[in-house]
């Protein structure tokens, strides 16, 4: 006789966390640097730069590795409004990013390790490193 069993939001929430540990988790714990950035929006045309995907709850890549103050675009493939956070000193924050809008942010001068998050999914990580 079958089951069926219904998934919960939490369990989600840590299967993707799982999977985010196992494909692509830098393992870094290093915060947000001193210094400050904007975020602003990219109105028409390809962006130039550094760029991140949102696709599927994921950002694409997961991990990168810019030049101080480069400036990033990140665009949204969802159908889900985003964001790209670091929080504390030397944050950054594209603030929500719409279905297939792009929003750009200047990464920080201080070289080290920016773990971010989608602040409405917060499941949703990646890292940044300035070098």
């Amino acid at each position: 006789m079958l089951r069926r069993v219904r998934i919960g939001t939490g369990v989600l929430v840590l299967a993707g966390a799982v999977l985010f540990v196992a494909f692509g988790g830098s393992g870094q714990s290093a915060g947000p640097g001193p210094s400050g950035s904007s975020a602003s929006s990219v109105s028409s045309g390809s962006p130039t730069g550094t760029s991140i995907t949102i696709s599927n709850f994921m950002f694409s890549p997961m991990s990168m590795t810019v030049k101080p103050g480069a400036t990033i675009s990140v665009t949204n493939k969802d159908s889900a409004t985003h964001t790209l956070t670091a929080s504390g000193p030397g944050g950054f924050n594209t603030g929500n990013i719409s279905h297939n809008q792009t929003k750009t942010f200047t990464a920080p001068t201080k070289p080290g390790t920016y773990q971010y998050i989608c602040n409405i999914h917060q499941y949703m990580m990646g890292t940044i490193k300035v070098s």
